[in-house]
């Protein structure tokens, strides 16, 4: 067992497999009908009335009524003004666990007052951002270099999204080659090259409205765990432009919900060495949540490119930024053309002060209380509480975590599978997913209802703050979730 990361024991995949092909297989089990109802009348309408007029009022204002995809949650989103290690409060006064913390940058549990005390003194002083380079630009990027092997500079940049645009434009110089290849299932931020085989493994240009077809002429996805199926598209490849980075989640698309193969990282790295692609790992999950040095540390494969997110910057915006060796990261150099050819990079907010300090200091803090280790032992003792639920009560549902990444799949909408050959079986796959879609959002309520929030009801992120007693209260509100499925 490596020791410094948030796993402990890594799942066993074939099993997990076996356990999801099964739900997908049977009939829809979510909450029953009258105890939907009465979450929605008796929980949000009485409970959380001030958060539903708040969104009435936003929706006037902002399509949808919230700024981000997180926050959009079934029946309406709620409203939250405070949050403190475990714990999320709402608008209305309400209590929740907090599962999600912010979709996994806040290891440390959410606002440490560790990191938010430097933050207060740099808001006295510098202020949050001048244009100007300040001295935790880099402190972070030393620290950085210092924890990830493979990474021997690294460029701070506004978003994952950014990161892996960047990524992909620095493999296309480097390799002086076309085609980028992706893991079908992944996200790897919504850029027009990128929006492509999201969610369900063949889906291919079907979730990328508002972008032309023409531009995916150079992007491919293989299907998540099968190095056949990626050889396949790298010996093709080879007469249309070749291949210049394959990009890829190392746990696995959508923080490893379709999880991979202990050994697949490696045979992925040398089919890239095979073939002369650039191996870009996309990190902005798993660093530094699986371990400090990443899950390229505790897988024991080095890529060329490292994409980094969520932890960057501590939980505080403009978190984003691209790492990797420096014959490739002289492509993202700052200033005017000078000889080598560079990729337009840029972002006015990037590595601003603020982020860039919240960034360091809590890289420092999960360094000093083996916060990653904490967050993962917690992930187990959730993971191994849901599954004796599930157990007790007969269901089908899947509980599995690659450490303090925890999944709970209740109806399996994203292990559906698109087969692009059998065309005519598209539209009925594709309704199944939204009515599995509809199924997981009413579990997501369920959930919220006794004050568990979720990331869309199917994903956990446990912290450092997470204690025994929190994970088992945790597991009592969960078993009276699983009380109200329909069959129970």
């Amino acid at each position: 067992m490596a020791t410094g990361f948030s796993i402990n024991e890594y799942p066993n995949v074939d099993q997990v497999y076996k356990d999801l092909r099964k739900l997908v297989s049977l009939p829809i089990r979510s909450i029953r009908k009258d105890e939907m109802e009465n979450i929605n009348q008796n929980y949000f309408e009485k409970k959380c009335s001030k958060s539903k007029a708040m969104i009435t009022k936003a929706s006037e204002y902002i399509p949808g009524g919230v700024q981000h995809n997180l926050s959009f949650n079934f029946p309406f989103p709620l409203v939250f003004t405070k949050a403190s290690g475990a714990y999320l409060y709402d608008l209305d006064g309400n209590k929740y666990i907090d599962f999600l913390q912010a979709g996994g940058p806040t290891v440390l549990g959410s606002n440490p007052a560790s990191v938010r005390k430097k933050v207060i003194e740099l808001l006295d002083s510098t202020g949050p951002v001048t244009g100007l380079f300040h001295e935790y630009e880099y402190k972070l990027a030393e620290k950085i270099v210092e924890l990830v092997p493979s990474v021997e500079m690294f460029r701070m940049l506004g978003s994952g999204t950014e990161a892996c645009m960047a990524s992909i434009r620095v493999a296309r110089l480097a390799t002086k080659k076309k085609n980028i290849v992706k893991m079908g299932g992944a996200y790897h931020g919504w850029s027009d090259q990128l929006a492509y085989g999201l969610r369900i493994p063949g889906t291919r240009h079907f979730e990328a409205n508002g972008v032309p077809r023409s531009i995916f002429k150079y992007t491919q996805e293989f299907y998540p765990n099968d190095l056949n199926s990626l050889e396949s598209v790298l010996k093709r490849n080879r007469f249309f432009g070749g291949t210049a980075a394959v990009l890829i989640e190392p746990v696995g698309p959508e923080s490893g919900t379709r999880p991979l193969d202990l050994n697949f990282n490696k045979g992925v790295r040398e089919l890239c060495n095979k073939y002369g692609a650039l191996l870009i790992f996309d990190e902005v999950v798993t660093a530094f949540r699986i371990g400090l040095s990443g899950a390229q540390g505790y897988f024991g494969v080095d890529p060329d490119l490292t994409v980094f997110g969520k932890v960057v910057a501590g939980g505080y915006p403009s978190a984003g930024g691209l790492g990797g060796k420096k014959e490739y990261m002289k492509y993202v150099s700052a200033g005017l053309q000078t000889g080598t050819k560079k990729a337009l990079i840029g972002g006015t907010m990037a590595a601003n002060p603020l982020s860039s300090l919240a960034g360091y200091f809590t890289l420092c803090e999960m360094e000093k209380t083996k916060a990653c280790e904490k967050s993962g032992k917690a992930g187990d003792r959730l993971t191994k509480g849901l599954q004796k639920l599930i157990k007790k009560y007969d269901l089908p549902f899947v509980a599995f975590n690659q450490g303090s990444i925890c999944h709970l799949e209740t109806v399996g909408t994203m292990l559906l599978d698109i087969d692009i050959k059998k065309f005519w079986t598209i539209k009925k796959t594709i309704a199944e997913a939204h009515k599995r879609k509809h199924a997981m959002e009413e579990m997501g309520a369920a959930y919220m209802s006794e004050g568990l929030v979720t990331l869309a009801g199917s994903r956990l992120y446990t912290s450092a703050s997470d204690t025994d007693e929190v994970i088992d209260d945790a597991i009592k509100r969960f078993d009276r979730v699983f009380q109200k499925v329909e069959g129970v």
